[in-house]
């Protein structure tokens, strides 16, 4: 997420809230408009995806899960950080019983995908990580994807719909256009906003890598409780996706991609043309549907306002009550109609 978009900043006192979670808004959907999504299941009754597979995809060998008929229109869930595929673990099979073929893949330094070689530069930058999905879509022979995303996610997926037109379908992006400006982290926020960033900070120092080496599974079981104050994951649910952490390159990935951010780590120069690309802000012109978590504290304000001018195409906006960071995870049926609405855009 790009700290210039934030503005709400969560407190202690939420992370015991026990809040309704409420149907997804549509703010421009017709009354009485509904999603062709068949009735699953119930939220977080899935528990794995069976067998995951595994591809050479530019420099690494990616795993990912598959659902869906292999000739339907494709559509790839990206997740964030710090979870893995298991946040669509209930998105995925709804999608799929819709007539999607659906790919949610393992990011860098997470789950199964493994780099081909010792010797590649463990690099985190934003435009890497949309390359790894065009080079991930070339080997599946996906010439073009819905793509939807959170978080790290869903900054690929936005990532991806400006430099790769061509690629993208449609988008459904929670938390809005999150493609990051150096420059404009460089700028500091006021005391309460800089206060949720604190991790990155954190992991700007050696004290900071090596505490998220040592205590990888208790920080990010932290981050899960403070950016989703309603959800009430048991430990069987966490236990899941912590297993993609124990990936021998994700401590490296995760410090690169925060220390990248924040000018103080170098990316590769070989991107330096796309970064500048990204850096201009473009607007992004694919069917578009952005959706805010309410209590997801990086969630900016105005219900949308705030990144409106970045999406040029056919929109939709919508806001899931009493939801936080972990979105597809903590409302997989509001995401996956998102995901089936936008082909309609």
């Amino acid at each position: 997420m790009d700290r210039r978009t934030f503005s709400r900043i969560f407190t202690v006192g939420t992370a015991g809230a026990s809040l309704p979670a409420l149907p997804v808004i549509p703010v421009s959907a017709a009354d009485g408009e509904k999603s062709a999504i068949p009735p699953v299941a119930q939220p977080a009754t899935h528990t794995s995806f069976g067998p995951l597979k595994q591809i050479r995809a530019g420099e690494l060998d990616m795993g990912y899960a598959e659902a869906g008929p292999a000739h339907g229109p494709p559509v790839v869930l990206l997740h964030g950080w710090p979870y893995d595929i298991h946040s669509y673990v209930d998105v995925a099979p709804r999608v799929a019983a819709a007539g999607y073929r659906v790919i949610v893949p393992y990011l860098r330094g997470h789950g199964t995908t493994r780099f081909r070689s010792d010797k590649t530069f463990r690099n985190a930058q934003q435009s890497v990580i949309a390359l790894d999905i065009i080079a991930l879509m070339d080997a599946l022979k996906i010439e073009k994807a819905i793509l939807a995303g959170f978080d790290w996610g869903a900054r690929t997926a936005d990532i991806i719909a400006v430099l790769w037109p061509e690629r993208c379908k449609a988008l459904v992006s929670v938390s809005g256009y999150l493609i990051t400006n150096r420059e404009s982290n460089k700028a500091p926020l006021p005391p309460k906003a800089e206060w949720a960033w604190w991790y990155q900070y954190y992991f700007a120092t050696e004290r900071g890598r090596l505490g998220l080496a040592q205590y990888k599974h208790d920080f990010a079981k932290l981050i899960w409780k403070n950016v989703s104050p309603t959800w009430h994951f048991d430990d069987a649910t966490f236990d899941r996706t912590a297993t993609a952490f124990d990936n021998p390159d994700w401590v490296p990935i995760v410090i690169h991609n925060y220390r990248w951010r924040l000018s103080l780590a170098k990316g590769d120069p070989r991107f330096d043309r796309l970064e500048k690309r990204l850096a201009q802000s473009p607007a992004i012109s694919q069917p578009t549907i952005t959706i805010d978590g309410e209590l997801d504290p990086f969630t900016p304000p105005g219900n949308g306002a705030s990144y409106r001018a970045r999406f040029t195409g056919a929109y939709d906006h919508r806001t899931l009550k009493g939801i936080g960071h972990n979105l597809p995870q903590e409302a997989p049926k509001a995401f996956a109609e998102a995901v089936v609405d936008v082909n309609a855009l």
